[in-house]
């Protein structure tokens, strides 16, 4: 790797470290506002852009134990931030959803954010350099996964 590369190659790596830092503050104090922790959180962001899931899947993605997701699913239906349900079809298996006041609530807290931050994206980078900024991020999503 030549010196230029190594020099992009550290201002990158720095700008990432930066961003996942602030990304991380972000969620933390989005979790206070909701007064949950950062895994309550996590999973209210997964049931938000999934619908609805099973507990085991939670967990998985979460990486929790069969124990701990029921906690957090305890937690988050005495808050009124789920419900659980009997799937459908399969009577041994429970299905969890966002509530609607928890989504209203959470978008509230974040829409202002987002269409500020979308205006001054937009405004500052042209459609071409988004989408190569938006493959970099989803090849490094890959990456780290």
């Amino acid at each position: 790797m030549s010196s230029e590369e190594e020099g992009v190659a550290a201002k990158l790596g720095g700008a990432v470290q930066g961003y996942q830092s602030t990304v991380d503050d972000y969620d933390r104090e989005t979790a206070r506002l909701l007064g949950v922790n950062e895994t309550d959180l996590r999973c209210l962001e997964i049931l938000m852009a999934t619908e609805e899931a099973a507990p085991s899947a939670l967990g998985t993605q979460l990486g929790l134990t069969t124990g701990s997701v029921t906690a957090m699913l305890d937690r988050l239906e005495k808050a009124g931030y789920l419900t659980r349900s009997p799937h459908p079809t399969d009577r041994r298996r429970t299905l969890v959803r966002v509530t609607p006041e928890a989504s209203g609530r959470a978008y509230a807290l974040i829409a202002p954010f987002i269409e500020d931050s979308t205006r001054q994206v937009m405004g500052r980078y042209s459609a071409e350099q988004l989408e190569l900024v938006a493959d970099f991020l989803t090849f490094s999503q890959g990456v780290q996964q």
